[in-house]
């Protein structure tokens, strides 16, 4: 039983990063600047006749996010399934993680650099949106065609995934980091003219949101390789013991 209440307890901190690392992929900078030709793309008209509302661009915006979902969800699944294949080297593996994701919070500071990382495949807009289906393999392609650049966040849930015993749960970790992802995505275009200007004044920030993902990397990193998110989980079982009720 206090396997399980730890596992519950465990899950929380684990969710938390990965919701924040979605959100913090979404203002990236090789994925805010693009999401208004996105939006545009999709729905079949400008940008200018998007902020127009001439055409919703919702239910594009929804399939495509379902589309990148896709793709995420049999990542965690397929890491999960891993990790649990090597379950007992999972404390080797662990660190193994931390380490990678060590490298990639220090790419991100710029501390050095990755070339592979900087790299993106772009998929340019044209004249014709595609549909809901069209958004939909869009948002399979963006999923892969993105991975070197949100390479680093998604490395890191998918470590945090790996490092876990039961597929449920890695498959949960990339459900949430989609959400992260794809919410501020789908809110966008619900209010495309207010999403608009709030990204043109968050653009000059946008190393400032580098940065911070890059704190966050090494912080995983280094509570990954010193097992401190099992000693944090612990901590949250004897002060909220509420908490063993979920599990």
């Amino acid at each position: 039983m206090l396997g399980i209440e730890l596992a519950t307890a465990a899950f929380l901190p684990a969710a938390l990063v990965a919701l924040l690392a979605g959100i913090l992929s979404f203002l990236s900078p090789c994925v805010l600047p693009i999401v208004p030709p996105y939006l545009a793309y999709m729905t079949g008209v400008g940008v200018n006749g998007l902020r127009a509302q001439e055409r919703s661009a919702v239910l594009p915006a929804l399939f495509f996010v379902m589309g990148l979902s896709t793709v995420f969800l049999i990542m965690g699944f397929a890491a999960s399934a891993f990790g649990r294949a090597f379950l007992q080297y999972q404390d080797v593996l662990a660190k193994f993680a931390g380490g990678v994701v060590i490298v990639m919070g220090l790419h991100f500071l710029r501390v050095i650099r990755i070339p592979f990382l900087d790299q993106e495949a772009r998929i340019e807009a044209g004249a014709e949106g595609g549909g809901a289906f069209g958004a939909y393999l869009l948002g399979l392609a963006f999923a892969f065609g993105w991975t070197p650049c949100i390479g680093p966040q998604l490395g890191m849930i998918l470590s945090l995934a790996a490092t876990g015993a039961e597929l449920s749960r890695g498959t949960a970790l990339l459900a949430i980091y989609a959400l992260g992802l794809g919410i501020p995505f789908l809110l966008a275009a619900i209010f495309i003219n207010q999403a608009i200007g709030l990204m043109n004044r968050i653009r000059p920030w946008l190393h400032v949101i580098e940065r911070a993902m890059g704190v966050l990397l090494l912080i995983v990193g280094v509570m990954l390789i010193t097992g401190a998110f099992s000693a944090f989980s612990y901590w949250l079982l004897e002060t909220f013991p509420g908490l063993a009720m979920l599990g």
